[in-house]
């Protein structure tokens, strides 16, 4: 049964169904409160009488059944609906912030660039007065033979011992290599927000896969950094992939997040300070495969077949959606016709495995031209 089973006909509320489906069974009470009835005032023989209620219970029981099949098509539908809406809803809080990240992003991506030029400024001339200062320096001390009782020269020696000038000469380079270091990572962070945060329009466009897991690695660096390593293995020479990009850096962020998570539930002080995260990106004949493993908690086998429902946690209320595995699902399998499976065992860690068709089975798509 089809949500949009007529393109006229508008789609129905969650509370629609939900009436639809107390009207159906409200129509079963009726047969059953006429059977009855009719078998206080009917004068007919106890054998019309029985014959009569047992064509009416088979009239029952198929609308029972039929009714009953109805039930389930509509509370299918019922769920799908809801999963659509909370999927719009969380495409639209997405988009918001990604609109506002863009924005936060180029307004830091100006004083960044400024800040950076002067300071590269500042480490080309450190460097002239540098050297300035080492031929100073040594032209005081061929002075200083000569000029010994000078007062001039007493002052710029105690000048000199105040100013800790040998410090400040091996502290100075190293401080503004450091401030470049920083603000180049400062810059990166900012690129990848700009990237991540483009929405693709649901439409589909060919990618180098190596740039979207780098800038979700980045994107998502303050989830991971403070509780695991994480390594990137991509094979050489990857096709492009005819993809939407928002969506599956989405689906990435939401496995390296989970991830960090199932890892900070192992950690003990002295036993384990640090896991392991590990994305890989290889072909896999017509597919392109991703790879996201860690060395978590792993998932009890029996709930791992309810994993990618919709609204399905193990997280503490006000931790946990439901909806972050809901999301990669629908983002592999249904926008882009591929493959996705868990691979885990409780107590050594997990393995999401992503399989993209890498041909389109619309043509028409300009990513697949």
């Amino acid at each position: 049964m089809s949500l949009f089973s007529e393109a006229s006909t508008p789609p129905l509320s969650p509370a629609d169904y939900e009436r639809k489906l107390a009207a159906r069974d409200k129509t079963i009470d009726v047969l059953k409160r006429r059977i009855a009835q009719e078998a206080r005032h009917s004068h007919a023989t106890p054998f019309a009488i029985l014959e009569q209620n047992v064509g009416l219970e088979k009239v029952v029981a198929r609308k029972t059944m039929e009714l009953e099949n109805e039930r389930h098509e509509l509370e299918k539908a019922l769920a799908e609906l809801r999963l659509a809406q909370t999927q719009l809803l969380q495409a639209q809080k997405m988009e918001s912030i990604g609109q506002l990240a863009a924005g936060i992003a180029h307004e830091i991506n100006t004083p960044t660039q400024y800040v950076a030029d002067n300071v590269g400024f500042i480490k080309g001339a450190t460097d002239s007065l540098l050297k300035l200062l080492n031929a100073a320096l040594a032209l005081a001390d061929v002075a200083r033979k000569k000029m010994a009782d000078d007062p001039v020269m007493a002052e710029f020696d105690t000048t000199l011992k105040r100013t800790k000038i040998d410090f400040l000469r091996r502290q100075i380079p190293g401080a503004l290599d450091e401030s470049l270091e920083g603000l180049e990572h400062i810059a990166r962070i900012v690129a990848a927000m700009k990237e991540f945060s483009h929405p693709s329009k649901n439409v589909k466009e060919r990618i180098d896969v190596r740039d979207v897991i780098n800038t979700t690695v980045t994107v998502a660096r303050n989830e991971w950094k403070y509780v695991a390593e994480l390594e990137t293995n991509i094979a050489d020479n990857l096709p492009q992939l005819p993809c939407l990009r928002d969506m599956v850096g989405q689906a990435i962020l939401n496995l390296v997040v989970n991830a960090a998570h199932a890892i900070a539930d192992t950690l003990q002080e002295g036993v384990k300070e640090k896991g392991r995260i590990v994305i890989s990106a290889l072909q896999n004949g017509d597919y392109l495969e991703i790879r996201v493993q860690d060395d978590g908690s792993g998932i009890p086998a029996a709930i791992r077949d309810r994993i990618f429902d919709p609204f399905f946690t193990t997280k503490a209320v006000g931790k946990g959606t439901g909806q972050g595995l809901a999301i990669v699902y629908s983002t592999v399998v249904d926008k882009h016709n591929g493959k996705i499976r868990c691979e885990s065992e409780e107590g050594v860690g997990s393995t999401f495995i992503l399989q993209f068709p890498l041909h389109c089975r619309n043509e028409d798509e300009p990513a697949c031209k």
